[in-house]
């Protein structure tokens, strides 16, 4: 349960960045709204988590999904370059969120 958790927190983390840039520094209503709540889902979802997954762990994973999903939804959403190097840093973020997971150990 904390691990799936986790991984709802960090895909709200993808959410509430496309909230802020969709909210048009808050001016918009609804992005704004949807933003604020994405944030505190977020934020509650990575306290359930780090009930039973440790600090760094969690805190890790749920940054790491948040990034790499924040740059595959620029690339799809806004055309962001996907040059080889960008496309290889990815892979390192997405291999290092998968990696930490592997090396915690189950409570």
């Amino acid at each position: 349960m904390a691990w799936f958790a986790l991984l709802l927190a960090g895909l709200l983390e993808i959410g509430w960045a496309l909230g802020l840039k969709y909210s048009d520094n808050f001016t918009n209503f609804w992005p704004s709204v949807a933003t604020i709540v994405a944030i505190l889902l977020s934020f509650a979802l990575m306290s359930v988590a780090l009930q039973s997954v440790p600090f760094g762990t969690a805190y890790a994973v749920w940054t790491g999904i948040g990034a790499a999903g924040s740059v595959m939804a620029g690339i799809v959403l806004f055309k962001e370059p996907t040059d080889i190097l960008r496309v290889l840093c990815l892979g390192l973020i997405v291999t290092g969120i998968i990696g930490i997971k592997l090396a915690t150990p189950d409570h």
